[in-house]
């Protein structure tokens, strides 16, 4: 039996899973994913971490790539394989789940490989009890306190309500700090998504809004839709790879 078809038929209704987008082509830094990292690949980190967190009854690495998914299922973890036109991770993820009997999809990127579990377990427990039925997409924030990351657009942040529901993600300062004196904290918006595979399905099936695409964010897409985001505080998961530069950042981590 091969690993995709496995990994399609274990899950049950209810069950909590874990998926790792994993694009080999990464455009500022190709093969990024297959970096060597002390003993292991950064994507086998991010895998291993996953699971080590016990939180899953799955976890699972959706990728475009032979060499990841051998990476993967050679090390006793489960892959498989999914289309290379995918416009974002979401439309990845949401492929590979479709077939899957599910209630919770996490997204975590495939670029983290410092994945913890305390994050992880805020971000699942705002799906439970009587407020947490009505929850259809969940993600992470950090506080932003350096002003240089502030007002760098590669750092999106979310403005949110007295709720914790995400009101507006975006490249700019916001909120823009008209009085100098007013309190404001500023929060960074973590790319580490939970959804109900419903929402999921959803968000594939809409064509990309138009605030999604001037700010290139494509969590606006579930606002422009009317679909609340449940936003949860944490401290920052570790170094994303996206250079050269934060894999020798993350090896001084280890």
């Amino acid at each position: 039996m091969s690993q995709e078809k496995s990994s399609k038929n274990c899950a049950k209704p209810g069950s909590v899973v874990a998926l790792i987008p994993a694009r080999y082509a990464a455009t500022r830094f190709p093969g990024k994913l297959m970096q060597q990292l002390g003993d292991k690949t950064v994507i086998l980190h991010t895998h291993d971490n996953t699971v080590a967190t016990g939180l899953f009854d799955e976890v699972i690495v959706a990728t475009d790539s032979d060499i990841i998914y051998k990476e993967i299922t050679g090390n006793g973890g489960k892959a498989v394989m999914s289309r290379k036109s995918h416009e974002s991770g979401s439309d990845r993820i949401a492929e590979a789940v479709a077939e899957l009997e599910i209630d919770i999809v996490v997204n975590v990127q495939g670029d983290e490989p410092f994945v913890q579990k305390e994050p992880l377990e805020k971000l699942l427990q705002v799906f439970k009890g009587e407020d947490g039925e009505n929850v259809q997409v969940a993600s992470l924030m950090q506080e932003l306190k350096d002003r240089k990351l502030i007002e760098d657009p590669n750092y999106v942040k979310v403005a949110v309500d007295l709720n914790m529901n995400a009101m507006f993600f975006s490249r700019s300062v916001i909120p823009y700090p008209r009085d100098s004196e007013a309190p404001i904290t500023y929060y960074e918006h973590i790319g580490v998504y939970a959804f109900r595979k419903q929402a999921l399905m959803n968000f594939t099936s809409w064509p990309m809004t138009p605030l999604e695409q001037a700010e290139r964010i494509e969590c606006l897409r579930y606002l422009e839709h009317g679909v609340p985001l449940k936003m949860v505080v944490t401290a920052y998961m570790g170094v994303e790879i996206d250079t050269p530069e934060d894999l020798t950042r993350a090896a001084e981590l280890l």
